[in-house]
């Protein structure tokens, strides 16, 4: 094979190194442990791998409203999918993370302390971002003007689920007012005008299709986002069982206690409409 058609890279040339930042981005990994512990690079990549897929998360989140503020719901819909496929992959990031065993992990946990995955803050403002907004998680992030100045703005700010409402409102779907003018800072509760619509969505789901499969997307992302916390609870439980987490959390407790977490009650309510009347499944 010829390789006299390749480019030859001199200093000012762009390459893929330097467009990644490759030497600065393996230089991040940091171990803790002296002498070093062969699993605490697993972790520290991990994590920052999550991170990186937050921001991507995020980044998709913010183009869902921009689409939505044009009144263009098609790319939604797209990114929608790029967001439940990411969240496929953390979920098989639990399987990675898995290959290390308590023992491999204890050994360098205490270097942890007091931090936590609980200080993440790209999770949180992805939670703020689909409406699931606690004012008591801001005071873990005051130590921090970055985290806590785009945290204080995704409590502020509407949600992914009010920006697609107020699109419904603007195609002459019947959203109540209330709804459009509830405060954006407090989690949403279902709402039985809203139960309504999207049944109706549901069961004629030829008329509306766009609205139809941007329903199934937002269940698709908030029953991923269970099943991630489910898996990291049972991680965590693997590792450390039932003992306290390393920021001073109840560890597996407090992660059990996330697991009823939804963002989108109104869509999930629906279902108890769609099966009213029919035998119930898996009965004979």
């Amino acid at each position: 094979m010829s390789y006299d058609n390749f480019v030859q890279p001199n200093p000012e040339t762009l390459t893929y190194g330097r467009y990644l930042h490759v030497h600065d981005l393996l230089g991040l990994q940091q171990e803790l442990s002296e002498p070093k512990e062969h699993d605490e690079l697993l972790f520290i990549v991990i994590h920052q791998v999550y991170e990186l897929w937050f921001k991507q998360i995020l980044h998709e989140l913010k183009h869902c409203q921009e689409s939505l503020a044009r009144d263009d719901i098609m790319p939604m819909t797209k990114a929608l999918h790029r967001v439940t496929t990411i969240q496929k992959v953390l979920l098989q990031q639990v399987d990675i993370l898995e290959t290390m065993t308590p023992t491999e992990f204890n050994r360098f946990r205490k270097n942890l302390n007091p931090a936590s995955g609980f200080q993440s803050y790209q999770f949180r403002e992805f939670e703020f971002r689909l409406g699931m907004k606690n004012p008591a998680h801001l005071r873990f992030f005051a130590h921090d003007a970055v985290a806590s100045a785009k945290l204080e703005v995704a409590m502020r700010e509407p949600t992914l689920y009010d920006h697609f409402l107020r699109y419904l409102k603007r195609q002459g779907l019947a959203v109540p007012q209330d709804v459009l003018d509830r405060d954006v800072t407090q989690i949403p509760s279902s709402h039985p005008e809203l139960v309504k619509l999207f049944t109706g969505i549901y069961q004629n789901p030829g008329q509306n299709y766009q609205l139809y499969m941007v329903l199934e997307a937002l269940v698709d992302l908030d029953e991923l986002l269970v099943l991630w916390r489910y898996r990291h609870v049972q991680m965590v439980r693997r590792m450390i069982g039932d003992l306290s987490g390393t920021g001073g959390s109840l560890g597996a407790r407090y992660l059990q206690s996330t697991l009823n977490k939804n963002a989108f009650p109104d869509i999930w309510e629906v279902r108890n409409h769609l099966g009213q009347g029919t035998t119930p499944y898996g009965s004979r």
